[in-house]
């Protein structure tokens, strides 16, 4: 039996929805490799853990960066390895549903799509992720009716002003969550001489990470390797540290928020400033995000329900109505 997926491939994770069974898989977008076999040892959660743990011939990678492929042969492993997990074979022939961003060029549209045949599909659709955000949000795209969704991921930012099943105006930038994390990375080697990892800028952003001043401010230890002497440190910081370290990549992406609502019609304007702007993603966590988007367009911000979903279940949704939303879905160049 048939078996329609729609997969949310994101920079940061990846969520798998299944026709009539909802979300079943949820993990980071990221592949362990044997560089000496070519063989995918693991993908997701597994691989995750491994990065930076592994012997030098064992590579864990993410094959997206900042909302672009950066190799497409792991990417198309990848891609294959998320549907066999799913159920996914050449003998169920099932059809596949994929978010993309909407910064990504004709060229990786193809690679996906050729991907996804490659890996069992019989027929591979894609949808930009700020519609299916929409979609996935509960909004009313198909009514003559301004809606304006703003998505905050992992490698990638956009903003899209919606209506009459269409994009309107849009604005992507290839910034986000990772880009905070290395912004609070060059920070702390530039002020205080300390390296620390990834993993561990992400804890910082998450415990004490801001968009503007809050209550009840606390100050967070941080410890990593001084390079001066490559010894063990402590060093204490603030989170007006982390907000002067992130300043400029916030600032960014909610100056391409105010430029797409900009561009929008002004009939349009005026819904947004009735029905609010609906905030999704991963970077929508950002403690004072809403809040300073909304002091800077002067329209309510509203952070959707279920922000890191929000856009797989919007795609699912599609999957449940595939012959009725076909106009939504990206054509070939």
């Amino acid at each position: 039996m048939a078996k329609d997926v729609a997969i949310d491939l994101g920079t940061a994770n990846t969520l798998v929805y299944v026709r009539g069974k909802g979300i079943v898989l949820n993990e980071p977008t990221v592949i362990a490799l044997n560089t000496r076999t070519h063989e995918a040892l693991a993908v997701g959660l597994q691989a995750w853990q491994m990065i930076g743990r592994t012997p030098g011939y064992i590579v864990a990678m993410r094959p997206l960066r900042q909302g672009a492929i950066t190799d497409f042969d792991i990417t198309e492993r990848l891609i294959r390895l998320i549907l066999q997990r799913s159920g996914v074979s050449r003998l169920n022939r099932s059809r596949v549903l994929i978010c993309v961003p909407s910064a990504i060029t004709s060229v990786e549209r193809r690679a996906v799509r050729e991907a996804a045949r490659r890996a069992g599909a019989s027929a591979s659709y894609l949808i930009e992720q700020p519609m299916a955000a929409a979609i996935g949000a509960g909004l009313a795209i198909e009514e003559p009716i301004g809606n304006m969704i703003v998505d905050v991921g992992g490698g990638t930012s956009e903003a899209a002003v919606i209506s009459l099943g269409g994009v309107v105006a849009s604005r992507a930038i290839r910034c986000g969550g990772f880009d905070l994390d290395a912004a609070i990375q060059a920070y702390i080697r530039r002020e205080y001489g300390l390296a620390v990892g990834e993993r561990t800028a992400e804890e910082i952003k998450m415990a004490i990470g801001s968009a503007a001043p809050y209550e009840d401010e606390a100050k967070a230890e941080v410890r990593g390797r001084e390079l001066m002497t490559g010894m063990p440190k402590t060093v204490v910081l603030s989170p007006a540290d982390v907000r002067s370290a992130i300043e400029d990549l916030v600032r960014q992406i909610v100056d391409a928020a105010v430029t797409c609502l900009g561009d929008a019609p002004p009939e349009l304007a005026q819904d947004i400033i009735v029905q609010g702007i609906h905030l999704v993603g991963g970077g929508s966590l950002l403690r004072g995000l809403a809040g300073r988007l909304a002091a800077e367009t002067a329209v309510p911000v509203h952070v959707v329900d279920t922000p890191l979903e929000c856009v797989a279940l919007g795609a699912g949704r599609c999957l449940e109505e595939m012959d009725s939303v076909r106009s939504l879905f990206l054509e070939d160049d």
